[in-house]
């Protein structure tokens, strides 16, 4: 029998007790030795037929202990524990579920991060009752917000782990992607001592419309404060600017928000989250993988005949 992926995720974790790197496929095939998978439940597939079902149940429990932050990705393909994941084994012998990873901060955000997309029950391989109830749309909505959320808090860690000048690139590569410099341009200015400012976005061929951009790349636990958004206010006001955007990995502090509101200048704040939901809606730094298209019945169609 194939386990669900909530039962595979403290043997997932447990193959990476090691603490060495180890391939996600090397964690799927030990899994599938473990559990004495015959070859006909390794091929398996889901319904779509796109997938095996084995592979996709131990991809979502990866994916939840990474959103939980027992697991990190030192790149494409290869995972880790983290200290957080061996104090996890360590203190849940026999189980890890998401009733565990509700304990961790950086789980509920991902659960924040989806709720705010749909109000998604929590994906099981056991029909609950509003599940059996979903319609085929319901279904796909859910599956969309759980893997938004996901790929949102993937992205963002990735940005966290830039250097200084590849969030940077990173920020003018988003802002180019999104239109902005179209008929101008956009430019990371950091390098030639540009101080206060990281980028400028000229809105038409002679750079006489322009936004300043500031890019930072800070951890959750290193909020910008009401200091940092008034000296960008103070670069604007050097520049002759009326409009900045500041971004940062993190978030902004009351204080901060209360300055943007307060001085006589628009300036746009982007918050961690935020640059998350950009990332992947104009998709930089990802792929799309997948689509699916629901039929309903024409009944139009029928009556013309």
């Amino acid at each position: 029998m194939i386990p669900d992926f909530q039962t595979l995720m403290r043997p997932a974790l447990n193959c990476l007790a090691d603490g060495h790197v180890h391939t996600t496929r090397s964690v799927r095939e030990t899994l599938a030795d473990q559990y004495g998978l015959t070859d006909s439940e390794r091929a398996h597939l889901l319904p779509s037929g796109r997938a095996r079902t084995f592979d996709n149940r131990v991809s979502w429990a990866l994916t939840y202990l990474a959103q939980a932050g027992l697991t990190e990705r030192p790149r494409r393909g290869h995972l880790q524990i983290t200290d957080t994941g061996r104090h996890a084994l360590a203190d849940n012998p026999n189980r890890i579920d998401m009733a565990v990873l509700e304990q961790y901060p950086s789980y509920r955000q991902f659960r924040e991060r989806r709720s705010r997309r749909a109000p998604a029950p929590q994906p099981t391989d056991v029909q609950q009752p509003d599940t059996v109830a979903a319609t085929p749309a319901d279904l796909v909505a859910q599956a969309l917000a759980e893997n938004r959320a996901a790929i949102e808090g993937d992205v963002l860690r990735e940005a966290l782990g830039l250097s200084a000048t590849g969030f940077e690139n990173l920020v003018i590569r988003l802002l180019e992607t999104m239109g902005y410099g179209r008929a101008g341009s956009v430019e990371r200015t950091s390098t030639s001592g540009d101080a206060g400012v990281d980028g400028i976005i000229s809105q038409d061929p002679l750079g006489l419309d322009r936004i300043y951009v500031q890019a930072k790349r800070y951890a959750e636990d290193r909020p910008i404060d009401r200091p940092k958004i008034h000296e960008f206010a103070g670069a604007l006001l050097g520049k002759q600017g009326d409009r900045g955007v500041y971004i940062t990995t993190s978030r902004f502090t009351n204080g901060a928000r209360q300055e943007a509101e307060r001085i006589n200048a628009r300036i746009e704040l982007i918050d961690g989250n935020r640059l998350a939901e950009l990332l992947v809606a104009h998709e930089v730094g990802v792929q799309a993988e997948t689509t699916a298209t629901l039929y309903r019945l024409d009944e139009d169609y029928f009556e013309t005949l």
